[in-house]
């Protein structure tokens, strides 16, 4: 295998970004920058051979500075939302930025992907590793505890990139990290109009219920019968106008999925997401207890790849972590990653064609 450096532009600073392209044995390749971390390309085959680019994004550096839409984005130091933008560690108040509504959402403004990464290349015969990291000092975002951090993308040859996230803190801390990557599997690519007719497989009996700002109501609800029922294979598209167990109406889903095993089980397959005019599918591992799916119902973004406007419905989200505002709600799986204790998480994107 091997690993290609480029030169991808030059940042508002001054700063160089570096682009690095990772291609295994069968052609799928895979591409990042140092500016955030961030996923900028995923090519794979369709059934008929055809490589395409499956993730949305852009083509400059100013574009990913600016990314409102956290295309292909790595995601810290707490994704999804804290409820009214504080939480208590230790006895202490800490307050975050409000930056979705009156909740902090992503890790408000000084987000994980605005900043410049480290990069450590390894190269072997099956696979190759690019691992990124920096330190995100005592107070940033708000956050207590200075964390050193680092996300590796690997490429193997059985069409898997795996996302392999490390935190360690000096000081007791909430930590939840993901991926921000939008998928669209159809013909075409990233430059399919929508995700609509594209069906996904959710292992979850369960998801955590929302209120009017998306912040959970700490219960945990059955998805039987509802329009968040995706234990078998369903066009995205088939559940919008149904309710969910609280009686609304889906008009898109951003919702989090309970994964069953809840984590306990290690990496496990936690979801599947296929489009039938192409034959791609990708499946979804992790270690995590959530998984929220978010399939961007009021994308409308112009400036994309191939001169590309993302469109409502452009691409689908699958961010594998733990549950949102769970430094909040006690009953959530656990946020807190003591001083000195690693944190370890791994989650797994396989391509196949069917």
């Amino acid at each position: 295998m091997s690993i290609i450096k480029k030169k991808y532009g030059i940042g508002k600073n001054g700063t160089d970004v570096t682009e690095y392209t990772l291609k295994n044995k069968n052609g799928m390749e895979v591409s990042f920058i140092d500016l955030g971390a961030t996923i900028t390309n995923i090519t794979v085959p369709d059934r008929d051979g055809v490589f395409e680019d499956v993730v949305l994004g852009f083509e400059d550096v100013a574009s990913y500075e600016e990314n409102s839409t956290f295309f292909g984005a790595f995601v810290g130091r707490f994704a999804n939302r804290i409820s009214n933008a504080k939480f208590v560690l230790n006895g202490t108040e800490y307050k975050l930025d409000q930056n979705d509504h009156t909740n902090c959402l992503h890790g408000g403004y000084s987000r994980y992907d605005y900043y410049m990464y480290d990069a450590e290349c390894t190269e072997s015969m099956d696979e190759d590793s690019i691992l990124f990291k920096r330190c995100s000092p005592d107070g940033e975002q708000g956050f207590p505890g200075s964390l050193s951090l680092s996300v590796t993308y690997t490429l193997n040859d059985n069409d898997e990139l795996i996302i392999s996230y490390y935190a360690v803190c000096d000081k007791d801390t909430v930590i939840n990290f993901t991926n921000h990557s939008f998928f669209n599997l159809g013909k075409g690519g990233h430059k399919c109009p929508d995700v609509l007719e594209q069906e996904v497989q959710i292992d979850a009996d369960y998801y955590t219920p929302v209120d009017d700002i998306l912040i959970p109501t700490g219960e945990i609800k059955e998805l039987a019968g509802t329009a968040l029922d995706f234990t078998k294979f369903k066009k995205l598209k088939d559940g919008i106008g149904m309710k969910d167990a609280e009686g609304n109406t889906i008009t898109g889903y951003d919702h989090n999925f309970v994964l069953n095993g809840n984590g306990r089980e290690g990496v496990r397959k936690a979801a599947q997401f296929r489009a039938l005019d192409s034959g791609r599918i990708m499946e979804v591992f992790t270690d995590q207890p959530g998984m929220q799916l978010y399939t961007a119902e009021t994308l409308d973004k112009d400036g994309g790849k191939d001169g590309m406007h993302y469109g409502n419905f452009g691409g689908a989200c699958f961010e594998t972590q733990n549950f949102p505002d769970a430094v909040n709600i006690e009953n959530f799986p656990n946020a807190v990653l003591k001083a000195g204790e690693e944190f370890e998480s791994v989650t797994v994107y396989r391509f196949k064609t069917f």
